[in-house]
């Protein structure tokens, strides 16, 4: 079997999540192409020879410029902060390599221009990672507003809450701007743009209206790096600094098929751990989606008898008719957040044998678009005026 040698550039959250991904992928689906975990790059204090020697990476590097470059790797893998996408993701395209990265794309749209721009001009094939286009309930979201059982899409509903923000964490490079770009937005609403453009095909024209709120605005200075999860072991040092993104952003907009729509994250919204949802309402039909609750997906089928309409509860386990899941377990042998991943690297794989992907997989330019979006939003709430899609480019 053909194989590709994987470079990881970063470690972190994400990089757990990558790792796993990348190690599982050929043992549960068959894949064109077989990965290997040929090297992973951290800075020396995050020690990624230990990194590597815990995930089943052969090498390790602290020098990312060399690795991407070295003709020994195939497809470049990005989970480093958010500031470090574009430099990365631009020297992979430069050495003429397939390029993964982490959403969103870029910490600024100006950046994620020339993401898109440098890989459109070198022909190279890029993807980024909305895992949860991957789960089985979205996948089954996406294929029945296409089989047009929802009828004309007329409300888009979603929201991403967690609480994890609160006083006690410090200043993590998710709360520094010129690190992560924006907070709540970028990192939460980013994947309820994707999930409700994804899944009804359409596109967001205007943003209608939005509000952005950083409630802590100083945090205290952190010691050491976290140590797994978003900010698990992140430990408070001497003095404080400012927060220089949202804590909170939420905004209104129309979609290009006449459905108007509304949007909000939050990281403080107590009770809420991983709270990433979307209604979707058809003149034919409605659907529901919760990730805490991720095989699942609710369907409301208004063609039917009004004596016995109803919302039904799908068990997205079955793997004849749910997308993944006969790779995975048997029916309700439930799946988890990390499958999306492994799902993901499938179709990455598939795509670079020439395949096509098990559902529609974003590139650099799809991400754009969503990018155009959180865009539009920070202009319209600074601005406190509608915002077209138009005038972000």
């Amino acid at each position: 079997m053909e194989t590709i040698n994987v470079a990881l550039i970063g470690q972190g959250f994400m990089g757990r999540t990558h790792s796993n991904a990348w190690g599982q992928v050929s043992k549960f689906f068959q894949t064109p192409i077989k990965p290997v975990m040929h090297t992973v790059f951290g800075q020396e204090e995050e020690d990624p020879r230990a990194f590597a020697d815990n995930w089943g990476w052969q090498n390790a590097s602290t020098n990312w410029e060399e690795l991407v470059a070295s003709a020994q790797i195939g497809l470049v893998d990005v989970v480093t902060p958010n500031f470090m996408h574009a430099p990365v993701a631009r020297a992979a395209i430069a050495a003429g390599k397939p390029c993964s990265c982490e959403k969103p794309i870029a910490g600024t749209l100006d950046d994620a221009r020339e993401m898109v721009e440098a890989a459109k001009a070198a022909k190279v094939k890029t993807f980024v990672w909305f895992n949860y286009r991957r789960c089985p309930a979205v996948g089954l979201a996406h294929q029945l507003v296409k089989q047009g059982k929802l009828g004309e899409i007329r409300h888009v509903r979603a929201a991403y809450l967690q609480d994890w923000a609160d006083e006690s964490i410090p200043l993590l490079w998710r709360f520094d701007k010129s690190l992560a770009g924006s907070g709540a937005h970028g990192d939460l609403n980013a994947h309820i743009v994707d999930m409700p453009r994804f899944v009804t095909g359409q596109e967001i024209t205007e943003i209608a209206g939005a509000i952005a709120e950083t409630f802590i605005k100083q945090r205290k200075l952190m010691s050491g790096t976290a140590t797994g999860g978003i900010a698990a072991g992140a430990e408070s040092a001497q003095g404080t600094g400012k927060v220089t993104v949202d804590d909170t952003v939420l905004f209104l907009a129309r979609f290009s098929g006449g459905a108007v729509a509304s949007f909000e994250a939050a990281r403080q919204a107590t009770g809420n751990q991983n709270r990433n949802t979307f209604e979707i309402n058809g003149t034919k039909g409605s659907l529901k989606f919760n990730f805490e609750r991720m095989n699942e997906l609710e369907y409301y089928d208004a063609t039917l008898s009004r004596a016995v309409q109803g919302w039904t509860t799908i068990m997205c386990t079955h793997g004849g008719d749910h997308p993944y899941v006969a790779n995975w377990w048997p029916d309700a042998h439930l799946i988890g957040y990390e499958h999306g991943f492994t799902n993901q690297a499938y179709d990455i794989l598939r795509v670079l044998a020439g395949e096509e992907p098990t559902v529609p997989i974003p590139d650099f330019e799809d991400a754009y678009q969503t990018q155009r979006v959180l865009e539009a939003s920070l202009l319209s709430a600074d601005q406190r005026r509608p915002v077209n899609l138009e005038e972000v480019k």
